[in-house]
């Protein structure tokens, strides 16, 4: 990329978070991701550009050692003229939804991450002309905690995300609760996770994302955001999975199209083989505790059947389902026993400002900051440092938690063995395939007292709310019946 001739013109809106804003190349297969800030905070180019430097430093010394180099896309930070960000600012703010401007993009230090677009297949410099479909899915955390320190029973039986959807709808965030459970997609059981990407379609949230050539055809931005249109996405979908029962529309047709779609991610799920050091990770506690979260929907139904809880298959070691789930599983303490020891870090930082820099809280992410994350003894010896690797474990385990997996997705063409990636089959063809992982930002020191304080307001919400009238309804139907009065007639 030539910074000296850029052209505002060339890019367009792709999407923001909460701290960063991307755009995309009309041709070329790359995005630059901007940083954003509110109006009043302003940071210093060489801060900016030491906060780029850490997000790839990260993800190339820790994220790429335990999830695989196949997966994990660093990028390199370029310095871009002053002219052309403030000329692309002022072009794509219309595109971006109100609900994020409350942060504007940074136009004065010229930094800036380029990195692959993902939403195309990797491997190619230029756009390609056959058509390219890209779901993103940011699929949460998919373990119950497991750890002693928990104080309330309830999350060892429901998980953080089912529960947090009560208080997000509750406040306004969403209309509606999903049925999506992370733990259904982290199963392996292929039931399960049909039922749980059919759950992510219909209520997609900030959890699905579905891109056609580059373009967003498929997601929910806010509450505010029409209904998801099934009919709609299936008229897209059409070209790459046409249903195999010769049915061109209709009902039928989006049902067929949609079952295609879902067939296809979860077989793209199931596979991969890209050796990540995740497995060094294998020799902790293990996923203890209930394998399914009672919450869901899918082991609801279950229940009405008669059955306790559903086969549970696992998932390939391989996969990279698997293996962030091994990085989220860092949390080993869960955020009630975490906390503690953030504050003993934080009563030494307050003695000792100047080691900051020494227990790299704001970095260098390298080796030996990632060799110290693979200790997973849990006994505390009361020092600093142990409470120190826990609290960096839990900032990578949050991450995981937090990251969004990309899948892209190109019929093959007729001569397909020059190709040398993976390919999928679908019922009537078959699909070259990409898997990335993106957002992948070390979380924040300074965000942990907010976790914690979310933490018991969610838990508090669910057991005030939901749990409270499920034992109310259990309490009213235990009453009647034992008012039942059997009467009986004379025939």
């Amino acid at each position: 990329m030539d910074e000296g001739k850029m052209d505002e013109n060339e890019w367009r809106y792709h999407g923001e978070g909460n701290k960063s804003l991307v755009v995309a190349h009309a041709q070329r297969c790359v995005v630059l991701r901007f940083l954003k800030f509110p109006p009043n905070r302003k940071k210093t180019s060489e801060e900016i550009f030491q906060h780029l430097q850490n997000i790839v430093d990260f993800g190339k010394n820790v994220m790429k050692e335990f999830l695989g180099e196949n997966y994990v896309h660093c990028g390199e930070v370029v310095q871009l003229p002053l002219d052309f960000v403030k000329q692309l600012c002022l072009k794509i703010q219309c595109e971006r939804p109100e609900s994020r401007c409350d942060k504007d993009l940074d136009t004065l230090s010229g930094y800036a991450l380029c990195l692959p677009n993902l939403a195309r297949l990797q491997t190619y410099r230029f756009a390609e002309h056959r058509p390219i479909l890209c779901v993103e899915i940011k699929p949460k955390c998919g373990f119950i905690p497991f750890s002693s320190d928990v104080t309330h029973e309830m999350k060892h039986k429901v998980c953080r995300y089912c529960m947090h959807q009560h208080l997000k709808v509750a406040t306004g965030k969403w209309k509606q609760i999903s049925k999506y459970c992370p733990l259904d997609l982290y199963s392996g059981n292929k039931q399960r996770m049909y039922f749980a990407l059919k759950s992510l379609l219909q209520e997609a949230q900030n959890n699905l994302k579905i891109f056609k050539n580059g373009e967003l055809i498929y997601g929910c931005k806010d509450a505010r955001s029409p209904m998801t249109d099934w009919s709609e996405l299936a008229h897209h979908l059409k070209p790459f999975f046409f249903p195999s029962n010769g049915l061109a529309s209709g009902p039928h047709c989006t049902r067929a199209v949609i079952r295609e779609l879902v067939r296809v991610i979860t077989r793209v799920l199931l596979s991969g083989s890209d050796k990540g050091r995740a497995g060094a990770l294998r020799s902790g506690p293990g996923l203890r505790g209930p394998p399914v979260c009672e919450a869901s929907p899918f082991s609801r139904s279950l229940r009405c059947q008669g059955k306790n809880t559903p086969e549970r298959s696992g998932l390939p070691k391989g996969c990279l389902l698997y293996k962030t789930l091994q990085v989220q599983m860092l949390d080993l303490l869960d955020i009630e026993g975490l906390y503690p020891l953030y504050r003993r870090v934080e009563r030494y930082l307050e003695e000792f400002p100047e080691e900051r820099k020494t227990l790299q809280i704001d970095g260098p992410y390298d080796e030996a900051f990632y060799q110290r994350l693979l200790d997973l003894s849990t006994e505390d010896d009361g020092t600093v440092a142990f409470a120190l690797t826990k609290v960096q474990q839990y900032r990578v385990a949050m991450t995981a938690k937090d990251c969004s997996i990309m899948i892209a997705l190109s019929p093959c063409l007729q001569d397909a063995s020059s190709d040398q990636r993976p390919v999928v089959p679908s019922s009537r063809s078959r699909f070259a395939f990409s898997v990335s992982v993106l957002d992948l930002d070390l979380k924040p020191y300074e965000s942990i007292p907010h976790q914690y304080k979310l933490d018991g307001k969610i838990v508090n919400y669910y057991l005030k709310t939901v749990h409270a009238k499920d034992a109310t309804v259990m309490s009213t139907r235990f009453k009647e019946s034992e008012d039942c009065t059997l009467v009986l007639h004379k025939v």
